[in-house]
């Protein structure tokens, strides 16, 4: 069986090596990948975005299953151009991804369907928004409405920065078309859970849930990034929680969808906040998320590739879904500088055939670019991910810095901190 997976990422590369374990799997072919993954598939130099590109080389190809896994592809329609093709997919349609595509569709969904979020006001002009900023309650979130390699959210803690978001996405149009329209919402308060699930629009199942660690350095603080790390399971979601969580947010997303007349097939990840009020939904993803599924998929128990397929022919209630009852631990190494300015090119030392040569840690490649003499250098913002499971969470973070210390590259960053909050909300109970 020939599978193709878009993006380049390590997630893309977390995903390629779960699908690499079942023994169907004959070739996985990446578009575009990057220097790691090429140690595991084939990858060819077709953008992630390129729908027609890559509807083009799955024909070529013989590609019998792809997983489209980036926000922006899905949003563009690939999962339906493939379907169209005759190459089922995972990934949800363009009608469905728009519930990440579109901050104000989803704010929008959960208002009319009752699922606990944010109160929220929508601004399609800047001196409304700047007008509104004035006045509101501070701190305050203001979001771009598209897709903004998730740097489009900017937590205020003052007016004069609630308004330089606004002048920064609507008038400097940082995140061009993306902040054309701004949702600014309540600041809401309490521990972050992510959870990321499998649905076939009729039924869903919760993956473990875990915690990101969004900010660039230590103590939560710094820019905003993609995520400098995430473990698993989240601490803060016990079973109450969970329960609460299935009631109130998860199966009534899907059924508004539905609703919608936007059935959802694919991974549909749930970002939380369990507030005083109980958890509320801080913004939903159309697609596995980046660091969280490095954490998240080497706990799978249950073959990634029959859940898959099993979510794309609208069968995963016959499926059971096992998880390991471990703990784990993604750290990971960027770039100085990110995520604003960084370099490229830089030699990684450490690394055989792109892996840890003494199985620390698994090695997941995002920003990584293989020489045509073989090494590898530098070539992203988020430029490694080191995976650990363990049967405790302390040993699993414990053993993502040792490995950490095993690999150098010029003007290496990483915190020093990921795991510390679960680490202590464990240990008071």
């Amino acid at each position: 069986m020939k599978l193709l997976v878009i993006g380049s990422g390590g997630r893309e590369h977390a995903v390629v090596r779960a699908l690499k374990k079942n023994p169907k799997v004959s070739e996985i072919h990446v578009l575009p990948g990057n220097g790691g993954i090429a140690q595991d598939a084939i990858c060819a130099d077709v953008a992630a975005t390129d729908v027609k590109g890559a509807v083009n080389y799955a024909r070529e190809h013989g590609i019998d299953y792809a997983v489209v896994t980036p926000d922006d592809p899905l949003c563009l329609g690939m999962a339906d151009a493939l379907a169209d093709a005759g190459i089922p997919a995972f990934g949800p349609f363009k009608r469905a991804a728009e519930i990440e595509g579109s901050k104000v569709f989803a704010k929008n969904l959960m208002k009319k369907y009752g699922i606990p979020t944010a109160a929220y006001e929508v601004f399609e002009d800047v001196d409304s928004a700047l007008r509104y900023v004035e006045s509101c309650a501070i701190p305050v979130v203001v979001k771009a409405d598209g897709l903004a390699l998730g740097k489009g959210v900017v937590v205020a803690m003052s007016r004069e920065e609630a308004a330089g978001a606004v002048k920064n996405a609507m008038v400097n149009r940082a995140f061009g078309e993306s902040g054309a329209k701004l949702v600014i919402e309540e600041y809401l308060e309490g521990p972050e859970i992510s959870v990321l699930s499998f649905t076939d629009g009729n039924t869903l199942v919760p993956m473990v849930s875990s915690m990101d660690h969004k900010r660039a350095l230590d103590g939560d603080r710094g820019l905003n990034t993609g995520g400098m790390g995430a473990v698993a399971p989240n601490p803060y979601y016990t079973p109450e929680v969970a329960q609460e969580c299935m009631e109130k947010i998860f199966l009534p997303t899907m059924r508004a969808m539905n609703a919608e007349g936007r059935p959802f097939r694919g991974c549909l990840y749930f970002g939380l906040m369990l507030t005083k009020d109980g958890p509320k939904v801080i913004e939903y993803n159309c697609r596995f998320g980046d660091p969280e599924t490095q954490a998240v998929l080497p706990l799978l128990e249950t073959d990634l590739l029959d859940i898959m397929e099993a979510v794309t022919a609208g069968r995963l209630a016959e499926v059971e879904v096992k998880w390991a009852d471990k703990y784990s631990c993604c750290l990971v190494l960027a770039s100085g500088g990110y995520p604003k300015g960084y370099k490229k090119g830089c030699e990684i030392r450490g690394l055989v055939n792109g892996q840890l040569p003494g199985g620390e840690a698994e090695v997941f490649h995002a920003g990584t670019k293989e020489l045509p003499g073989g090494g590898l250098v530098t070539n992203g913002g988020r430029v490694l991910g080191l995976s650990v499971t363990a049967p405790t969470l302390r040993e699993a973070v414990g053993r993502a810095y040792a490995a950490a210390g095993k690999i150098s590259f010029e003007d290496m960053h990483y915190r020093r901190d990921i795991g510390a909050r679960a680490l202590a909300a464990i240990e008071e109970g």
